[in-house]
């Protein structure tokens, strides 16, 4: 696979599961897609059998409690997507049309890791047409109360470096930095799982959230104790998680960073509060398309040509 290239899956995969929040049955169909398609979803399973496309883009988001939702509730839309987003850019996959026949993608085991084997099965291949990164060139933040995020300028790549704080003893202070490649997101970032306090449980369900929330698919804290009795995946997998999360919602810039995000207590809304001052400042950022022939992604990325396009992100 180039570097320099587009990407797409080799052939369509199945995935089936519940949904955390709503505990509907669903199922996923990974297919691939041509060249500047990006990500779409296609929404099956409404009334009358009908079908509606969602672009998985930042200006299609409808709410962002607990979990990131696109479309229109009230017609047509899919929740909790930043996991499965998260496994398509993390894998570096530029193109897929995402057929799922439920409101919500399924939960699996609380991580990416369920979507990486799926991609994995059938293998990521490249396009004709060179890949178009979104670059930074100026800051952005966004804050509320202590918490923020950034994006800022980066002379290569994509680097994440996210950062929470909790009064609950298990969890406290973590930190994680990484450089975002494929291998870096298979072994530090798809494996972490979501995770909440049992004390929580009761206030959500009535809200209509976690109607499908396990010991199979979250981690669960009552007061400073790990109640999973397998006990965590990694000692920091709680901030590894906030960073999967992150990962998955910026994917809705609509193409792969060059840049810098910094975060401090992140969250879905604040996310995407990120992408919106982003977008909302022209002169913040451009595109800009990688070389036909690239030698190696490293030079590759420093090299970028420099052909920022004029139109404006819908």
């Amino acid at each position: 696979m180039k570097f320099g290239r587009q990407t797409t899956l080799r052939d369509r995969v199945t995935i089936s599961g519940v949904g955390v929040h709503s505990n509907a049955p669903v199922t996923v169909i990974l297919h691939p897609a041509d060249a500047n398609s990006g990500v779409v979803f296609l929404r099956s399973g409404l009334p009358g059998g009908r079908e509606r496309l969602i672009e998985a883009k930042w200006s299609n988001v409808a709410q962002t409690q607990l979990c990131t939702v696109l479309g229109d509730p009230g017609k047509a839309s899919v929740a909790t997507v930043e996991h499965l987003l998260a496994a398509l850019a993390g894998l570096g996959v530029d193109n897929a049309m995402i057929e799922i026949d439920g409101p919500e993608a399924p939960i699996l085991d609380g991580s990416a890791a369920p979507f990486v084997a799926a991609i994995d099965e059938v293998g990521v291949t490249s396009l004709a047409a060179p890949r178009r990164y979104l670059k930074i060139v100026k800051p952005v933040r966004v804050e509320r109360g202590p918490a923020y995020a950034e994006l800022r300028p980066a002379d290569r790549g994509f680097s994440l470096d996210v950062e929470i704080d909790f009064s609950a003893a298990a969890i406290g202070r973590q930190r994680k930095i990484v450089e975002l490649d494929p291998g870096v997101f298979r072994n530090e970032v798809a494996r972490a799982r979501t995770f909440g306090f049992v004390g929580d449980i009761e206030r959500l369900w009535k809200m209509g959230f976690a109607l499908g929330s396990s010991l199979d698919n979250s981690v669960a804290l009552d007061g400073d104790r790990v109640v999973n009795p397998e006990g965590l995946r990694y000692r920091d997998e709680f901030v590894r998680h906030k960073l999967l999360d992150s990962i998955g919602d910026l994917a809705l810039a609509g193409a792969p960073m060059i840049g810098a995000f910094r975060a401090y207590m992140p969250g879905h809304a604040m996310n995407v509060r990120a992408l919106q001052a982003l977008f909302a400042d022209r002169s913040a950022y451009e595109f800009v398309e990688a070389p036909r022939h690239a030698p190696a992604p490293a030079a590759m990325a420093g090299r970028l040509a420099a052909a920022a396009y004029a139109a404006e992100v819908d």
